[in-house]
């Protein structure tokens, strides 16, 4: 039996439900950076301030109905976290048992322990929003506060650095190589649109990996001068901001975040998601 179909089993779920929760994951982690590549452009612009995952979501909460629309994203992420995980230990995309195989397979299971934090932070917002005690604090302050003291370590942010490096790498290589088009069961019409949607949306999320690879460097070099405070999303796109030229730069990058975004829509549409092809 293979580890993908008994998962299925232990979630009590059919092959056809995993693939719905996969694809509604793609399209929750679209939700996620279209709301974050507007307020980027509404910063550009001088009209707002730049905003990360979790900034997104609670932008995203402040609408009306936002309880309904964090539920939804909740579900989402779920779904996201449970197919990362079918790639990461089932080896849906058949990435293999090699250095390569295992780097990449590697970082899908760290994906899907990031998407873990973001859902949990959901869930936590959404106590706020539905008036429930002490939902804001507690355990996902107490996490954070965990990650951040270790990464806060010059030995720490040196290993996460190289990883998002090689994060970026990663992204740039299945851009410019259009290995992504391996994953799409899109017809040729179809694809003449998303293949330039995906080189843009691709090169732009692993530049934001770099930056932020960049930054864990310089606070690991610093941690004795500074905090262990954790950078993110919102952190990279500061950055952007303040250097020469910062406003039209991360218009730029506003774009190809929103393009990564309409990326994600894609894959919610017309990704292979095979999940009994783990083994």
């Amino acid at each position: 039996m293979s580890l993908t179909s008994a998962g299925s089993k232990a979630l009590n779920m059919s092959s056809d439900q995993l693939v719905w929760m996969a694809r509604a994951g793609y399209a929750s982690r679209g939700v996620v950076y279209l709301i974050i590549g507007f307020f980027a452009l509404l910063a550009a612009i001088g009209s707002g301030e730049a905003q990360g995952s979790k900034g997104a979501l609670e932008k995203l909460m402040s609408q009306p109905a936002g309880a309904i629309l964090i539920v939804a994203m909740i579900l989402g992420l779920i779904g996201y976290v449970v197919w990362r995980l079918i790639q990461a230990i089932g080896d849906a995309d058949r990435h293999g048992t090699d250095v390569k195989g295992l780097a990449i397979r590697g970082g899908l299971l760290v994906s899907a322990l990031t998407y873990t934090a973001l859902a949990i932070f959901a869930v936590t917002q959404l106590g706020l929003v539905t008036g429930s005690s002490d939902s804001g604090s507690g355990g996902g302050g107490g996490f954070a506060e965990t990650v951040a003291g270790f990464i806060g370590s010059q030995w720490g942010a040196t290993g996460l650095s190289i990883i998002f490096v090689g994060v970026g790498i990663a992204h740039w290589y299945k851009a410019l190589s259009g290995k992504f088009k391996d994953n799409f069961a899109a017809s040729e019409d179809k694809m003449t649109i998303i293949s330039p949607i995906s080189v843009v949306g691709l090169c732009a999320r692993g530049t934001v990996f770099f930056i932020l690879a960049f930054l864990l460097f310089y606070r690991g070099l610093t941690a004795g001068e500074e905090g262990g405070s954790t950078p993110g999303m919102k952190d990279a796109l500061k950055f952007i901001q303040e250097l020469p030229m910062g406003n039209l730069l991360l218009a730029a990058m506003a774009i190809g975040i929103g393009l990564f975004a309409l990326y994600s829509f894609c894959e919610a549409v017309w990704r292979k998601v095979d999940v009994e092809e783990g083994t």
